[in-house]
């Protein structure tokens, strides 16, 4: 402890006087003289913060509010009632039975330069069969009568051999909305040297379509049940093995692309060229308007980066003919129905596009 004197000034006349201070040793650790933080300026302690009331609400004075409405305990939701079951669709024995090729078609067939193998008219009247058989209990096709199915489904369907025999032997096919199996299962019976995959979004289609496959031993078709939007943005897996690429998928995976869909050129267009190789050629059967929808569809071949070729005419209907010349980009196709809801570069009303 330091003590020093200090003296201090009074007033006129008046003699200074002096006063002792005490001053700490300057250790403010523990054992030190100097006040405390709970201590005030002259040693006292500081007050204790007030602290909240603390008491439970059965303590306090009770207060004049209504009683609290009770609610009723929630009532459960009765369980959802289970999915049914899918039926399916099964072939019976008189369904085998093939139905004969009328005269017309076969001289039309002719016509085409068409040559059928042993067989294979027998295999197209039984697919005939199961197609019509099944479409009792499916919506496949709108046609009832046999002999008009020869020409509007059979025949339709090989009017595309002789722009697919271009393409070497073991070129892929790729039949986009297949629905029924239309044109690709007559394609495939006509030309077995080339690989077709069906692709169809419905399962009940699919499942049809694999029991043809099966019934008429076709080892060159495949079935793959999906969107369109979605296959065509398959890429497969990547792969570092032989060189970095995938391997699986199906986009830019085949030398043809059909399809014999209604619809905008421009919405078929976007769901079929994503799938084509670069060099590759879509084949799409259209009607008679098919010169106004090719050029409608104009910006959109330029987006997807294919090129309108020609447009044939043929017995059943036209064709439009597109090849691949580089890359689509990877934009396209878009998400699950937008092809269909805004087609590129088309103009849609508004109100339509709610529907």
């Amino acid at each position: 402890m330091i003590e020093a004197e200090v003296e201090q000034g009074g007033g006129a006349g008046e003699q200074g006087r002096k006063r002792t201070v005490k001053k700490g040793n300057g250790n403010f650790g523990r054992g030190s003289n100097s006040p405390s933080p709970r201590e005030g300026a002259r040693g006292g302690r500081r007050p204790e913060p007030r602290q909240a009331n603390r008491s439970s609400p059965a303590d306090r004075p009770a207060l004049d509010r209504p009683a609290p409405v009770k609610r009723p305990p929630p009532v459960a939701k009765p369980p959802a009632p289970p999915r049914p079951v899918r039926e399916k669709l099964v072939i019976t024995e008189a369904a085998l039975t093939p139905i004969a090729a009328p005269a017309a078609f076969l001289e039309a067939a002719a016509a085409l330069g068409i040559e059928f193998e042993p067989g294979d008219v027998e295999k197209l009247g039984l697919y005939l069969a199961m197609l019509m058989h099944a479409n009792e209990s499916q919506n496949l096709t709108a046609i009832r009568d046999s002999d008009e199915a020869w020409t509007r489904h059979i025949l339709d369907s090989l009017t595309l051999i002789p722009m697919i025999v271009d393409f070497p032997e073991g070129a892929t096919i790729a039949d986009v909305g297949t629905g029924g199996g239309l044109p690709g299962v007559p394609l495939a019976i006509a030309l077995p040297a080339y690989r077709v995959t069906l692709m169809d979004a419905t399962s009940k289609k699919c499942d049809f379509l694999r029991q043809v496959v099966e019934r008429l031993e076709l080892k060159n078709v495949a079935v793959v049940c999906g969107r369109a939007e979605v296959i065509g943005q398959d890429r497969g897996t990547r792969t570092t093995a032989g060189g970095i690429g995938h391997v699986g998928g199906h986009r830019e995976k085949y030398d043809l692309v059909v399809a014999r869909a209604v619809g905008r050129l421009a919405t078929l267009a976007e769901l079929t060229v994503p799938l084509a190789k670069v060099g590759g050629r879509v084949i799409l059967i259209k009607g008679q308007k098919a010169d106004e929808e090719v050029v409608e569809a104009t910006k959109a071949l330029h987006l997807l980066k294919a090129v309108h070729t020609g447009t044939d005419d043929t017995p059943t209907g036209r064709v439009v003919v597109l090849d691949k010349r580089s890359a689509t980009p990877r934009d396209y196709p878009r998400a699950n129905g937008e092809p269909s809801r805004a087609p590129l570069g088309v103009a849609v009303d508004k109100d339509k596009r709610r529907e």
